[in-house]
C-alpha cells in the first residue's frame, strides 16, 4: 500500500514538474530565511559569545528565561504588549467589519469609489512618516491640535508626555492608517454574496438594516472568525518599529513592550542571549493563543484555519 502511495507521488511530480520546477526558488528562499535561521535558537539556552560562536558558547539551560522572568521588566512589558494588543483587537476587528458594511450599502458608484480611495489612502503611509505626522499634530507648542486649542484660548495638553495617554495615540493612529485597507477583504467576502438573498429578504419586506443583520452579518462571519483567528496568534507580536518611534523617556512606563525591551536587550545592551530568549518565550505565547483561540473558534463557530 506505501509502495503504491509512493509510486503515485511519483509519478504527480513527473507530470506536474514543471510546477515544481516553478516553485523551487520560492521554495530555497522559505528554507533560507525562515527556517535556517531557526537554528539561532540555540542562542537562548547559552551564554553566547560572537568570539567563541554558536558552537563553542557554553550552555546554561533555562538561565536566560528566568533572568526574564524575574526582572521587573517581565511585568511590564508584558502588560503593556497585552495591554495594546488587546485594545488594537477590540477596536480594530469590528471598525473595518463597520466600514465594509457601511461601502455596500452606498448606491452612488462614484462617491462609494472616491470614499473607498480615500480611507485606502494613508494605508501606504511609511511607518516613519506616520510617527513624524503624529508627532507634528500632537505638539504641544505648534501641532495643529495646539494652535486650534489656542484659537479657543484653551491649551493643548502634551499627550506625548503622558504614559497613560500612548496607547491611544498608537491604537488610534492605526485605526486610521490601516481601516480602509482592513475593511477590502470583508468587501470582496460582501460581493461574493448571492444577490438571490438580497431578492428574497427583499419580497419578505426586510429593511436595509435587517438585511445587514441577517443576510450580509452571517454570510463575512466565516472571514471574520478567520481573521481574528490570525490577529489572536500574534497577540505578543505588536509591532516593534512605531512604538519604538513614538517612545519616549516620559511614555516609557506605558510604551515599552516585549519586542522594544527585545532590541535594547539584543542590539543596545549586546546581551544576545536574553534577547533571543525572550524572542523565544514571545513565539511560544503567540503559537499557544493561535493554537487556543482555533480550537475555540472551531468549537463554537465551526470555523478555524485548521
Amino acid at each position: 500500500m506505501n509502495g503504491k502511495k509512493r509510486s503515485d507521488g511519483l509519478s504527480a511530480i513527473r507530470k506536474y514538474y514543471q510546477l515544481y520546477i516553478l516553485l523551487l526558488p520560492s521554495a530555497i528562499l522559505l528554507f533560507c530565511f525562515a527556517y535556517l535561521p531557526m537554528g539561532g535558537i540555540v542562542i537562548a539556552f547559552q551564554n553566547y559569545s560572537p568570539a567563541l560562536g554558536i558552537i563553542k558558547s557554553p550552555f546554561v539551560g533555562m538561565k536566560n528565561f528566568l533572568q526574564y522572568f524575574r526582572s521587573y521588566q517581565f511585568g511590564v512589558t508584558i502588560k503593556n504588549t497585552l495591554g495594546l494588543s488587546m485594545y488594537s483587537i477590540l477596536v480594530g476587528f469590528p471598525l473595518p467589519i463597520l466600514l465594509a458594511l457601511m461601502c455596500n450599502q452606498m448606491k452612488t458608484r462614484m462617491f462609494k469609489k472616491v470614499f473607498q480611495v480615500i480611507t485606502y489612502l494613508p494605508h501606504f503611509i511609511s511607518t516613519m512618516v506616520m510617527c513624524g505626522l503624529v508627532l507634528i499634530f500632537l505638539s504641544p507648542s505648534s501641532g495643529l491640535f495646539a494652535n486650534l486649542f489656542n484659537l479657543l484660548g484653551a491649551q493643548f495638553p502634551n499627550l506625548m508626555a503622558k504614559a497613560t495617554a500612548f496607547k491611544h495615540v498608537y491604537v488610534w493612529s492605526d485605526i486610521w492608517q490601516h481601516l480602509g485597507w482592513d475593511s477590502i477583504i470583508y468587501l470582496a467576502a460582501l460581493a461574493g454574496i448571492d444577490p438571490t438573498f438580497y431578492e428574497a429578504a427583499t419580497v419578505d419586506g426586510a429593511t436595509t438594516l435587517q438585511k445587514i443583520r441577517y443576510v450580509d452579518i452571517p454570510m463575512i462571519m466565516p472571514t471574520a472568525m478567520i481573521l481574528l483567528i490570525l490577529r489572536a496568534g500574534s497577540i505578543l507580536g505588536i509591532g516593534f518599529e512605531k512604538v519604538f518611534l513614538l517612545q519616549n523617556i516620559q511614555n516609557i512606563m506605558s510604551s515599552e513592550i516585549i519586542s522594544t525591551y527585545v532590541y535594547k536587550m539584543g542590539m543596545q545592551s549586546m546581551q544576545y542571549s536574553l534577547s533571543t530568549a525572550i524572542g523565544l518565550f514571545n513565539t511560544v505565547v503567540n503559537l499557544i493563543v493561535l493554537l487556543f483561540v482555533n480550537y475555540m473558534a472551531k468549537k463554537i463557530t465551526d470555523n478555524s484555519l485548521f
